[in-house]
């Protein structure tokens, strides 16, 4: 392990973090009891308080136990988007003793079958307007479980509507999906969120302890499959707390979250960390530049998290000029390299520096993060509390010079147990070196001479479509079902927007050559996938490259497009 980064380790901070060993759940309780009339929440001018958010989420937490049968150690899919109801169904799920699985509210029905089969998920709490998603997979649980009750599937969800929390008067734009007024659902397996709290049912006791699990994000393969990574109570406290120090995040901090919380850097930067210290954390459903400006004038932001083209978006505002932003002390993200151009105009504008990070959901969010004194751009910063993190040949798995490039391995408190239920994909994610446990990343990386790590390519299969990690056989697994695809490849392909698109190599059954067109495929592909992941690129060809063992050569596939885009910039 080199030490070359401490010359850079933020002054005030100490190289050694003292983490609670406690439940999750306990951070509500020390902050309900020492700011309960402080606002946690603020949605649409509509402020929660601290007391207000512990009571909902024991109500709802014992809602669980009592009627959908919650027990300690199942698994819950929360199905949201930014909200109180995220916050109240997380912070539930967690008082229940139970396993959070967010699930991307972008995803489609045939996706979010695959999360409640694989996570045996009997549970899912969920927005009105996403009801229909689910609602196959509720009646298909109902249905099995009338002649097996052991069957897996659906039992029950809880649906949400975001406006039973539009208590103010606003003048900022609300969206529609957050504006509908609540719908009745007499259906079987449905209760309604509202009649959840009106119960006015109470929680057993917390029976988990720091090493049970806690929440368990999804990230896919080169399989393409998602897999769930198994975080317990003490890894995700982990980064809960050292964002937090590592930022100099007080009690008095107001946090615009627009990052989702079903990503773990929105989830634990903008969330967890944020209701531990006893901060407020102003709400943002979906992004929006308008929005976003006028919520740091009105109420002192002093921190938030933005991916690059949330500030592209924000810097391009005409109207930007008359917002006063100056409250902001913080601005991080990660996910993609910051431009320069971009980097500059920040610093210019708003007098801040873009403090870049690194992590996957395999480490629910940081392992790096840029020293607020000395950050760097276009860098993932150095590791932070007690990570051993090295560049190594990712085949001797020795640890390289500076300037050499390899792949990233992480070592730290905050590193996933596993993947659920896969035990090759786990034992094929970790090596051990020098008596620990390293996860492979899968990432390609230099360090430089003072220890900051810099990224260059990725080992793994993956695309970066505005912050998202977009996995080509996964698309292609969902794409295999249109009845005129024989062979389909995906590659990504630069995008001045979203940094990386997805782009579809198609080769057509003979029987619907000249009958389906390049943008049939899209329109298909955008009804059955999320839109983040739908192909916005489609190519056919008449055969697809493939190696002696008949495997499609996605690399040739992908050194051409990269060819293709060189000689148009001739």
């Amino acid at each position: 392990m080199s030490d070359r980064h401490f010359q850079h380790w933020p002054r005030l901070l100490p190289r050694h973090l003292t983490v609670p060993a406690t439940h999750l759940y306990r951070n509500i309780e020390v902050s309900a009891m020492r700011f309960p009339d402080k606002a946690a929440l603020v949605f649409y001018d509509a402020p929660i308080s601290y007391a207000r958010l512990q009571d909902e989420t024991e109500r709802l937490a014992g809602f669980l136990q009592a009627v959908c049968g919650v027990k300690k150690g199942d698994r819950v899919l929360l199905f949201m988007q930014n909200s109180p109801q995220f916050v109240i169904g997380y912070y539930a799920i967690l008082r229940a003793d139970a396993v959070v699985v967010p699930v991307n509210p972008m995803n489609l029905t045939e996706e979010l079958r695959h999360y409640v089969n694989d996570a045996g998920a009997r549970v899912i709490v969920a927005p009105q307007d996403l009801y229909l998603q689910l609602r196959p997979l509720l009646q298909e649980g109902l249905s099995r479980a009338a002649t097996d009750p052991d069957a897996p599937g659906l039992r029950h969800a809880v649906v949400a509507a975001y406006s039973d929390y539009l208590t103010a008067s606003s003048e900022l734009n609300v969206p529609a999906f957050v504006r509908d007024p609540r719908q009745a659902l007499d259906e079987p397996g449905v209760v309604l969120w509202s009649s959840a709290l009106a119960a006015q049912l109470r929680p057993g006791l917390i029976c988990a302890g720091p090493d049970d699990l806690a929440v368990m994000p999804y990230t896919s393969g080169t399989t393409g499959h998602p897999k769930g990574c198994m975080h317990t109570h003490r890894s995700v406290m982990f980064n809960t707390v050292a964002g937090m120090h590592w930022m100099g995040t007080s009690q008095d901090a107001v946090q615009l979250a627009v990052l989702p919380f079903f990503h773990v850097t929105g989830m634990q930067n903008g969330m967890n960390g944020s209701l531990y210290v006893g901060a407020t954390i102003v709400l943002l459903p979906r992004w929006d530049r308008e929005a976003a400006a006028q919520l740091i004038q009105r109420y002192r932001v002093t921190g938030t998290q933005m991916i690059v083209t949330m500030v592209v978006d924000l810097l391009s505002n005409p109207r930007l000029a008359e917002y006063d932003l100056s409250s902001i002390r913080r601005l991080s993200g990660g996910g993609a390299a910051m431009p320069e151009a971009v980097a500059t105009k920040l610093k210019e504008v708003c007098n801040l520096d873009y403090l870049e990070g690194y992590g996957m959901s395999e480490t629910m969010a940081p392992t790096h993060i840029n020293p607020p004194e000395w950050p760097m751009k276009q860098c993932l910063g150095i590791p932070i509390f007690e990570v051993d993190a090295r560049v190594v040949d990712p085949l001797t798995l020795q640890e390289l010079a500076p300037g050499e490039v390899g792949e990233i391995i992480v070592h730290g408190s905050q590193v996933m147990r596993g993947y659920w239920g896969q035990p090759e994909a786990t034992e094929a994610a970790f090596v051990e070196i020098d008596g620990k446990r390293f996860l492979r990343t899968g990432d390609l990386a230099r360090t430089d001479e003072h220890g900051y790590f810099f990224m260059v390519d990725r080992l793994k299969r993956m695309i970066n479509a505005s912050g998202f990690k977009v996995w080509p056989a996964e698309i292609e697994a969902l794409m295999y079902a249109h009845s005129a695809i024989q062979e389909v490849c995906v590659i990504a392909v630069p995008d001045g927007r979203r940094g990386e698109t997805v782009k579809a190599v198609v080769v057509l059954r003979d029987a619907c050559r000249g009958q389906v067109s390049e943008q049939e495929i899209m329109d298909w592909s955008h009804q059955h996938m999320a839109a983040y992941k739908s192909p916005h690129l489609v190519e056919f060809v008449d055969r697809l490259p493939k190696s002696g063992a008949g495997k499609i050569m996605w690399r040739e596939l992908q050194a051409q497009q990269s060819r293709r885009e060189v000689m148009e910039l001739k």
